[in-house]
């Protein structure tokens, strides 16, 4: 079956990635790291469906507030499907990006925007996998697997100019 990854396209920003180079990155983060961190799991890289909206900033801003009680826009938001127990359903959740502020970051951290997106859609779909950056250890653990990944893409740390996410 492979990884199926439905896009959805709700920003008008110029120079959004398409749906192969999206779902290279997911193909390959998940082949990165699996089993799933948080245990065993029907899910496989083969076998492995989720959704990458890509929306503007008052989605993205709505969003945040809904769910991380957060003001403004963030540039990535997870968003991990829970699947019941006695059910096998391939899905592993959705992804929301915020195209602007992805435009934005990669600007003022002199970063190329496919690199950005790269490092995004790495790392939500990490998020998806039951990784988290809560506190150090955590955030060490994510962060080198998302350098690891990235490597293997072809893009650079993307942690050498900037703050954690």
């Amino acid at each position: 079956m492979g990884t199926i990854v439905d896009v959805q396209y709700a920003s008008n920003e110029p120079e959004l990635p398409d749906k192969d180079m999206l779902t290279r990155w997911v193909s390959t983060a998940l082949q990165y790291q699996f089993p799933r961190k948080n245990g065993d799991s029907p899910l496989s890289p083969s076998n492995v469906e989720l959704t990458i909206r890509i929306v503007d900033e008052a989605e993205a801003t709505q969003l945040n507030q809904t769910w991380r009680l957060s003001n403004g826009p963030t540039n990535v938001l997870s968003f991990p499907f829970e699947c019941p127990p006695d059910m096998d359903i391939p899905l592993l959740g959705d992804i929301v990006i915020c195209a602007p502020l992805v435009a934005f970051e990669a600007i003022e951290q002199q970063k190329s925007q496919h690199a950005h997106w790269a490092h995004l859609v790495v790392h939500g779909t990490l998020h998806l996998l039951g990784y988290d950056h809560l506190d150090e250890t955590q955030a060490q653990v994510m962060e080198n697997l998302e350098i690891g990944i990235l490597h293997h893409l072809g893009y650079p740390n993307p942690y050498d100019t900037i703050e954690r996410l």
